[in-house]
């Protein structure tokens, strides 16, 4: 289990590295070659976070299977410890994408909204509803994660 706290520290270190250059962004884009700076800086923080993601996969798709003379009915491949892992992950993944492209939809949209409101304040009510439906993908990943947690556990 060391392996995974080292995994789960760097990738923690790598977040947290990732949102002060994001804070910080604007005052690198003052300087002198701010702009390439950032860039050199997200490619960096990219290529070492997809590092050890792949790594991590690695590392609980690898666990060796202590049931393999077990009969293989519902509940001993739910006690596996790969599938196990592999169930957390496929929650985490969904729970994950479902936000990203939440958020995506919804700045997609909001903008719209704002500047359709800005010109119509009778439009309100009706781009509230467009924002609401971009923010449900959110929701929709949440209930799939907790479908397949039930499952697994």
């Amino acid at each position: 289990m060391e392996i995974m706290e080292i995994i789960l520290g760097a990738l923690i270190f790598v977040v947290i590295f990732s949102i002060t250059t994001g804070v910080l962004s604007n005052k690198i884009s003052k300087m002198k070659n701010g702009n390439t700076i950032i860039k050199n800086i997200m490619k960096t923080n990219m290529a070492v976070f997809g590092c050890l993601m792949l790594v991590a996969i690695i590392t609980i798709f690898s666990v060796p299977s202590f049931a393999a003379e077990a009969a293989t009915t519902a509940e001993t491949i739910a006690k596996d410890t790969s599938f196990f892992g592999m169930g957390l992950f496929s929650a985490a993944l969904a729970t994950g994408l479902s936000t990203i492209g939440a958020g995506i939809a919804v700045a997609v949209t909001g903008s719209a909204a704002l500047g359709a409101i800005s010109e119509d304040s009778s439009l309100l009510g009706k781009s509230l509803i467009f924002v609401g439906l971009a923010e449900g993908i959110a929701i929709y990943g949440l209930i799939i994660s907790i479908m397949i947690l039930q499952k697994i556990v």
